[in-house]
């Protein structure tokens, strides 16, 4: 049981007054905006938000911005924050399939329908510093001559079938579970995991989870540490319509559009008794542009489906219960910082008790110190 520490306000008082002088830096310098976050640190903000469970961007910047760029105590702050909503409903199932997409690779087909689209990524980028970022501000203050080429805008594309439907056409990959809306779905925000766990519940785990632990897992089962051969099925990247069914209307309106990142991965299965030979599927899913998260996410998400295939769990990553119960950073935060809270009590018992030990300890050698010389020999 834990309990708050009592007294020394004058202290807590300043600490959070330098806290915030910290915060605020040199005020020779122009401080940072909310809209600047929310633009220019778009995926930071994604991140937030996913792990925070709240689509908000000006919030999630606003919460970076409070935490001076920690993010797991953004995340915690947007949490905070989402227990004070009230909840008037639920949405539609999104449809990913219909997405509008900014990006979209396959690493399993070359030609598809509808062409690979590279959309804004990093990964044909040079690992170097730009330098010239650094002047950015001052160029593009000087006027339109002196401002960077952005390009050509950006349109997104119409919906394009998924990469998945060619393998599913052909029977070579594991149907998804029928949808039954009236199928109750479990909430982790409301309820505590317990064991065993719905796929359902597992990647709203995931979802929230620490991008960093589920990276190292992820990693982990390409190492061997899994039993998963993966291939990336798809990757898309887009915009998603919100949809919620209105009782008083009878009828579905559109509240609007969010970008998410969505994973498939594919990975041999070599059949059972009951199922033949195919492929069979990893998911992942976030908020606005995360790849590394949903890509780690869907090979977790495999992997933690081994008692699905009959497969014998070996590896950390197939171990539900390790997984969930260690890949939330808020608890973990909680858990390790929770150490700086005093434990004088506690460490006084333990240092009057190694005490003791030592005292019997140097009487038993002093009552046989034969012992000791046959230790030296």
């Amino acid at each position: 049981m834990y309990v708050a520490a009592k007294g020394g306000e004058k202290a807590i008082t300043k600490a959070h007054a330098l806290l915030a002088e910290r915060r605020r830096g040199d005020p020779s310098v122009p401080e940072v905006r909310v809209d600047q976050i929310a633009q220019q640190l778009s995926i930071a903000v994604d991140r937030v938000m996913t792990e925070g469970s709240l689509y908000d961007r000006d919030l999630a910047a606003l919460a970076i911005k409070q935490a001076r760029g920690d993010l797991i105590e953004a995340i915690f702050l947007l949490r905070a924050f989402r227990t004070t909503l009230p909840r008037f409903g639920f949405s539609q199932p999104i449809d990913t399939a219909a997405m509008l997409v900014e990006r979209r690779i396959s690493a399993t087909f070359k030609d598809l329908p509808g062409g690979q689209l590279l959309g804004p990524t990093f990964d044909y980028t040079h690992r170097l510093l730009d330098f010239a970022l650094a002047a950015e501000a001052d160029a593009e203050a000087g006027g339109a001559e002196g401002r960077p080429d952005r390009g050509e805008a950006h349109t997104p594309q119409p919906a394009m079938p998924r990469v998945t439907d060619l393998l599913d056409a052909e029977g070579l990959l594991e149907p998804d579970a029928p949808f039954n809306a009236a199928d109750p779905v479990g909430d982790l925000t409301r309820a505590p995991m317990a064991f065993p766990a719905a796929r359902s519940l597992r990647l709203q785990n995931l979802a929230r989870g620490d991008e960093g632990f589920l990276l190292a897992l992820g990693y982990s089962t390409q190492r061997g540490f899994g039993r998963t051969h993966p291939f990336v099925g798809e990757i898309r990247m887009g915009q998603v319509a919100l949809e919620f069914f209105s009782e008083d209307l009878s009828f579905t309106v559109t509240l609007g559009r969010i970008t998410v990142t969505e994973c498939q991965m594919v990975a041999q299965f070599t059949g059972s008794a009951k199922a033949p030979p195919q492929f069979t599927r990893g998911y992942g899913l976030a908020f606005g542009q995360q790849e590394r998260k949903a890509m780690a996410m869907s090979l977790v998400d495999r992997a933690l489906r081994c008692d699905e295939f009959g497969e014998e769990r070996k590896a950390p990553a197939q171990d539900e219960e390790f997984v969930l119960s260690h890949s939330d950073n808020v608890q973990a935060t909680g858990f390790v910082e929770h150490l700086k809270l005093p434990h004088y009590v506690d460490f006084q018992a333990e240092l009057d008790l190694v005490r003791t030990m030592r005292r019997e300890f140097a009487g038993r050698r002093a009552a046989n110190p034969e012992n000791d010389a046959e230790a030296a020999e």
